[in-house]
């Protein structure tokens, strides 16, 4: 089954680069799916849930992308990369509980299925199965998964309580990307290149460039999920409005003194329902903060990039910046 690499590699111009890495995701893929299924029945549809349902795999990917700065034929690279995707998956039957979403990945998640108990159960299965896989590729890379998987939680931890007296929501916001999507992404960045042996000096910038690209990421899913009109990738538009989420666009109305804008700010901090939603979405659209939230977007893509000026000139290299820059004009 030959697997197809995330949009965001669309711009990669170098043909062999991507033929490796499409060739390494389909044994990856493989590896995902047997990493996720259990001998019990029951267990194995709930576990395999969401992998099942397919995705973009865009942390096992940057991890193929990133070990071609050392020696890409490692067993451990590929190793590596199952575990990026299990972590993220174990984080996504979390997310869809505290959310009570219905769709992810264009089926039903996994809470509605069985229950939120099982949900959570699963999830910390698969968080369970990383571990013992990364547990056989060294102590620096467990090290490392443990610092993430810490940050994961905090990140959610500090979105459910909230900012704290006297903190700027929009730095709390950040910070919370930074640690729920970022940490994973730079994990991955970093570990392609670790367990290649590339020069222990790449691991800094990539670090820097995955903390970055992922808030960039999600700041991109704020504005999709106001701009988009149809049901896309399993989520519907205004879902992060209905939740009552502050998204980039919602936080940066605060920053505007016009009345029209304090009045937008007030209906939206005063509770949405379904009925509302429509009129909500269709101010947010004409408002200036969106195309400020686009700019700032836009900023976080370029920091990812400037991160990664000391790596060498080279595919790998200029995949990465055709990533970083794929992530914030992507429409879905």
């Amino acid at each position: 089954m030959k697997i197809q690499l995330p949009s965001q590699f669309a711009q990669v111009k170098d043909r062999a680069l991507l033929k490796d890495l499409e060739t390494r995701m389909t044994e990856v893929e493989a590896r995902i799916q047997s990493a996720t299924s259990h001998t019990e029945p029951l267990i194995d549809k709930m576990s395999s849930h969401l992998s099942k349902a397919g995705g973009k795999r865009m942390r096992p990917v940057l991890v193929l992308l990133t070990s071609h700065l050392g020696n890409p034929e490692s067993e451990d690279v590929l190793d590596a990369a199952v575990v990026m995707e299990i972590t993220h998956l174990a984080t996504l039957y979390h997310d869809d509980v505290m959310d009570q979403a219905k769709a992810r990945r264009g089926v039903e998640t996994a809470h509605l299925v069985w229950s939120n108990n099982v949900a959570i159960l699963t999830g910390d299965l698969l968080f369970a199965r990383a571990s013992n896989i990364v547990s056989g590729l060294g102590e620096e890379a467990l090290r490392l998964q443990a610092k993430v998987f810490e940050q994961l939680v905090l990140g959610q931890l500090h979105e459910t309580v909230g900012p704290t007296e006297g903190q700027d929501p929009l730095e709390h916001y950040l910070d919370v990307l930074r640690d729920k999507t970022g940490s994973l992404i730079a994990l991955s960045a970093r570990m392609g290149a670790m367990l290649a042996g590339a020069d222990a000096k790449y691991q800094k910038p990539l670090q820097l460039f995955g903390e970055r690209v992922g808030i960039a990421f999600q700041l991109a899913d704020d504005l999709i999920d106001i701009r988009a009109k149809t049901q896309d990738s399993g989520k519907i538009s205004g879902t992060d409005l209905l939740a009552g989420v502050p998204t980039l666009p919602v936080l940066l109305l605060d920053g505007f003194d016009d009345e029209p804008s304090k009045q937008l700010a007030s209906d939206i901090k005063a509770g949405i329902d379904g009925e509302r939603l429509p009129d909500i979405l269709a101010r947010l659209r004409e408002h200036p903060a969106m195309d400020l939230a686009q700019e700032q977007t836009i900023s976080w893509a370029d920091k990812a990039i400037e991160a990664i000026a000391p790596l060498p000139e080279g595919s790998v290299k200029n995949a990465l910046v055709a990533f970083a820059r794929a992530v914030v004009e992507r429409k879905g």
